[in-house]
């Protein structure tokens, strides 16, 4: 396969998803090893990709958000495994500050029968919790973006800091070492700093797809929060930094219903 030829498998496959792997890469290409690296380090050199331990992701703009729908359904069985160890970590009585995004809309659905107070940082969150007959739902002020019905904003930020809860959970767009946690949205990343500045400990949650990238707005340190949960996807090596920073990182297991 000439090299033009390898690298459409490559851009193709980068773009069915998020991350690529030397070796499936190797698998499709019937290439070498070697050879595959130095395409992915030509591309790299392209802008069209980011090449991170044992593979490559897509070169994402910092400031372009994608869309809450197409996220949605986006690496689902990850995000519901995560969400499943999420709630493993929060006890019956706690009161939680829930962050936007789809990560976080699944662990509102296991929340319904829980006997928990919750503050949700979106629309889409709070409609899961609306009729949720054991939990006690907090509204903050503020105004909703578009699409993603994030509340945002001056009187969002004062309810946050009007209260004290147990546990945040967030749910950051994007997650590495160098940058820290991100968010495409100024307002939206505002809000997730004062989340984590009322709570007494703090939860992450952050697929595979969301490491080694950052977006638009800084939140905090990558070793700022107490627990991330996340799944085999991620990258090992950006995990054991971060536990030897003192940091608990989880690695859910589907076969265990985590995330």
């Amino acid at each position: 396969m000439k090299s033009t030829e390898r690298q459409r498998v490559i851009v193709e496959r980068l773009r069915a998803g998020t991350r690529v792997g030397v070796a499936e890469l190797v698998t499709a290409t019937g290439a070498s090893d070697m050879t595959v690296r130095r395409d992915l380090d030509y591309l790299a050199a392209q802008g069209v990709l980011k090449r991170v331990h044992g593979g490559a992701i897509a070169a994402m703009p910092t400031g372009v958000e994608p869309p809450f729908a197409a996220r949605v359904t986006a690496d689902l069985g990850p995000k519901q495994a995560i969400a499943r160890a999420a709630v493993e970590h929060l006890r019956d009585g706690e009161t939680i500050v829930l962050d936007s995004g789809t990560t976080a809309l699944e662990v509102a659905k296991l929340l319904r029968e829980r006997a928990v107070t919750v503050m949700p940082l979106s629309l889409h969150v709070a409609q899961e919790l609306i009729d949720a007959p054991r939990v006690r739902l907090l509204m903050p002020g503020g105004e909703p973006r578009p699409g993603e019905l994030a509340m945002v904003g001056p009187l969002t930020l004062a309810s946050l800091r009007a209260l004290r809860f147990d546990v945040a959970v967030l749910s950051p767009c994007a997650f590495s070492l160098d940058a820290g946690m991100t968010a495409f949205d100024l307002g939206d990343a505002e809000v997730k700093q004062q989340a984590m500045a009322v709570a007494t400990r703090s939860m992450v949650l952050a697929d595979g797809a969301k490491w080694d990238r950052a977006a638009l707005a800084y939140i905090c340190p990558a070793d700022r929060p107490d627990l991330i949960i996340t799944d085999s996807t991620a990258p090992e090596e950006s995990r054991t930094l971060l536990a030897q920073r003192g940091v608990l990182v989880e690695v859910a297991s589907p076969s265990e219903g985590l995330s």
